[in-house]
């Protein structure tokens, strides 16, 4: 696996491409707010005016592509499904359609609670344990976040007085392999949190030449002497719309 991942072929044209499957929209959002919570995107379209412009196709089903209004500005909002492929694919397939930024916001375990506590996690670079990014980006053991993005996200939360930390972030395939051992080895590493798309969808953004904007909120603890689900089945719902108002908030910002 080490020769394929340290093979990487920089043709920006596949045999499949996004283009091939989606259509370019006239008039669509240049900023597209994303996550991985439905309950979120399900409580923000039916509180707030919205409308479905497009949707993105599997075998899982079909997600509609909202465009929404904040501020007096137009931006796109769709869910991005769980898992470094799946959710790399979304990415194309917006970015295909018309996107020119995106902003990625979702949930995350927490490797150092003392750090951490309750703030919103703003990455800086993303330990690459998964498989997905290897195909659009060379390979190295990180991949950084782009200053740009992470300073409109900090001015945004310094704005609202909303506490925040930044840091690496561990991103992974397999949830049901975060042992001990390789926990407490991306520890060492510097991360202070996990979760599954965060590496992929920057490999994906720089490929491509789109900016994305990422912030995290906790879920699990993995931080402690037994697994701590917390408020991980919760799925956002419970401060979702304080999450969503950020990305929003970001948004402006971006635009």
């Amino acid at each position: 696996m080490a020769i394929i991942f340290n093979h990487f072929c920089k043709d920006k044209s596949a045999i499949i491409n996004a283009t091939d499957c989606v259509k370019r929209i006239e008039n669509f959002p240049e900023v597209c707010i994303t996550t991985f919570s439905e309950n979120i995107i399900k409580d923000y379209t039916t509180k707030n005016r919205s409308k479905t412009i497009a949707y993105l196709y599997s075998a899982n089903g079909a997600i509609p592509v909202y465009e929404v209004e904040y501020a007096d500005k137009k931006m796109g909002l769709f869910l991005s499904r769980v898992g470094a492929p799946a959710c790399a694919a979304g990415l194309e397939e917006i970015i295909a359609m018309g996107a020119k930024k995106i902003i990625q916001f979702g949930c995350c375990g927490i490797l150092n609670q003392a750090l951490v506590g309750n703030k919103i996690i703003i990455p800086t670079s993303a330990v690459r344990d998964e498989g997905t990014s290897y195909h659009y980006f060379p390979a190295s053991k990180e991949i950084q976040a782009e200053r740009s993005s992470i300073d409109i996200t900090e001015q945004c939360l310094k704005k609202h007085e909303i506490p925040y930390i930044i840091g690496k972030i561990w991103t992974t395939d397999a949830i049901y392999r975060e042992t001990r051992a390789v926990v407490e080895e991306r520890k060492t590493q510097g991360c202070i949190a996990v979760e599954m798309e965060c590496s992929a969808s920057l490999a994906v953004a720089k490929f491509r030449d789109v900016p994305i904007l990422q912030f995290f909120y906790k879920a699990d603890n993995l931080d402690a002497d037994k697994w701590e689900p917390r408020d991980l089945t919760d799925y956002g719902k419970r401060c979702g719309s304080k999450y969503m108002g950020i990305a929003l908030e970001c948004g402006r910002g971006f635009l």
